[in-house]
């Protein structure tokens, strides 16, 4: 796998837009040395994963299955395709539905691998090496083939309008997280009791992101996010981005959850953590959402009152998570307003459940 650093010395190639942002505080006492800047996120729109992302949706789309009743069908909105054009762009589909569509972009270790490689060649011309050996980027030689073969007709047809769709979804976001940034990473990593991650933290930015709009994966922890999912806009962007950037910093939760049920004897309540998670973020994102939303257009409110955390809005309480936001409530909220503390409010939700 190549190293970050190659695709930020390579961002002005073909293909990628890349955005470093960096959220730093200035004011450091004058006997201390200058201090290290805070880095939160990099926004990438690179071409191959959105490719890859684009024939994954299509290929679990329901009208894929359909295929050989209705050829065009697979198109997905492309019109006036040339023959050969058909051609590779009806047996990427074939491929992927048949390779990659049942595997989940979250959990397949193949499927994260297969994400992480395509982000570290983006700014590649083909994946083979054709063109730069440099470029091969080592993945399984069928999707090599497939990949280049669906580039030309990806690029000529939807790659534009996607890439147009990340950018300005980078641009609307990148002053929310300048503005805010610094100060929501301080206050999750001290929730959770660790550091927040010194590196920049890798945002892949495409026109599909998973079934949910978003999704993050571990080692090395990247965030992957739709531009253009309805979820993913204004103010509810900036919980997105450090709902899934928490994934990152989480361990402590975990951990701890873990321990006090082995010490009660008690099961492992299945997604506590998770909804933890969804909670903390909503109720930490909450405060700003005053000025995010009047800056950027949220689609949840214009206030601190009006704003609806992501957990709320899309119905997960209801979900079977009734009792945890019970719990989040009645103790984690405590310790978030500084009046218990971790262990505590760790315990007494065990202990409810």
């Amino acid at each position: 796998m190549r190293p970050l650093g190659t695709s930020i010395r390579r961002a002005l190639l073909p293909f990628v837009c890349v955005v470093p942002l960096f959220v730093a505080s200035t004011s450091v006492a004058q006997e201390e040395s200058v201090a290290v800047p805070l880095p939160v996120y990099e926004f990438h729109s690179g071409f191959w994963l959105n490719l890859h992302h684009t024939l994954y949706r299509i290929a679990r789309s329901p009208r894929s299955s359909n295929s050989t009743a209705n050829p065009g069908a697979v198109n997905a909105g492309i019109a006036n395709l040339s023959p050969a054009e058909q051609r590779a762009w009806s047996a990427a589909i074939a491929f992927y539905s048949k390779t990659y569509a049942d595997k989940d972009l979250t959990v397949s270790l193949e499927m994260i691998l297969i994400k992480n490689q395509l982000g570290d060649f983006e700014t590649c011309e083909d994946l083979a090496g054709f063109k730069k050996k440099s470029c091969d980027a080592g993945l399984p030689a069928k999707l090599t083939e497939t990949l280049d073969a669906a580039a030309p007709v990806y690029r000529a047809h939807l790659w534009q309008e996607h890439d147009r769709a990340n950018r300005r979804w980078i641009s609307a976001v990148a002053p929310l997280v300048r503005r805010n940034g610094l100060d929501l990473a301080h206050r999750l990593a001290e929730i959770y009791q660790t550091n927040w991650p010194k590196e920049r933290i890798r945002v892949d930015v495409t026109s599909y992101a998973s079934s949910t709009g978003a999704y993050t994966t571990l080692e090395p922890l990247r965030v992957t996010v739709s531009s253009v999912d309805a979820r993913n806009q204004g103010a509810e962007a900036l919980e997105v981005l450090f709902h899934e950037a928490s994934h990152g910093i989480a361990d402590s939760v975990q951990d701890a959850i873990f321990r006090e049920c082995r010490q009660r004897e008690k099961p492992i309540p299945r997604d506590l953590w998770h909804a933890l998670l969804f909670y903390t973020t909503g109720e930490v994102v909450r405060p700003v959402a005053l000025s995010t939303a009047d800056s950027a257009g949220a689609s949840s409110g214009a206030g601190y009152s009006g704003y609806v955390p992501y957990a709320v809005r899309e119905g997960l309480y209801k979900r079977g998570w009734e009792n945890y936001l019970r719990v989040l409530t009645q103790y984690w909220q405590p310790y978030l307003d500084g009046r218990v503390t971790f262990e505590d409010s760790i315990a007494h939700m065990v202990s409810a459940l």
